[in-house]
């Protein structure tokens, strides 16, 4: 009985070439092209993780601005009570209500102590700016980042702004 011959292309007779299994003899794979898929999934997660540590400190500081304007807000309105109490009683309010600056400073530093805000926001500063007819609050606290990126040694301060115009309508 006679043996098929394999064809110089190392095949069996009468077999397609795309059907024989593929060998490896591990020439094809030089040693410079291993580990290329682990570098790639360690550089893709390196980019995941400071993604997502932008992302929490960002919604760390909006979450502070927010609170910080919040608080902004309900100091402005205590300011503007401070509207010259004698010229009202004696008076009338007329055409224009006058804010008295030291009343005003007073009821936002009275505000900020009722409402605890020094205690939720370490280190906040104030700033009452008082014109005639209007009230502008600025607050600022530093935050604690929740991931500092390296080398960051700075706390970044949030502020929060408010004012209120006082108009009198006839």
């Amino acid at each position: 009985m006679s043996r098929p011959t394999a064809h110089s292309d190392g095949h069996a007779p009468g077999a397609h070439p795309a059907a024989a299994p593929l060998q490896r003899t591990g020439r094809e794979c030089t040693h410079s092209e291993r580990g290329q898929t682990t570098l790639l999934i360690i550089g893709f997660a390196v980019v995941a993780i400071m993604m997502l540590a932008v992302a929490v400190d960002a919604s760390a500081a909006y979450l502070r601005r927010s609170g910080l304007d919040s608080l902004a807000d309900g100091a402005v309105l205590a300011a503007a009570d401070g509207i010259e109490s004698r010229q009202v009683y004696e008076g009338g309010l007329g055409r224009r209500a006058t804010i008295d600056p030291q009343a005003a400073r007073r009821n936002v530093v009275e505000y900020l102590r009722s409402t605890s805000a020094a205690r939720r926001y370490p280190g906040l500063s104030c700033v009452v700016e008082v014109g005639t007819d209007r009230v502008v609050v600025r607050l600022a606290s530093p935050l604690d980042l929740p991931i500092t990126p390296p080398g960051w040694e700075t706390r970044p301060t949030i502020s929060g702004t408010a004012a209120s115009f006082v108009t009198v309508s006839q």
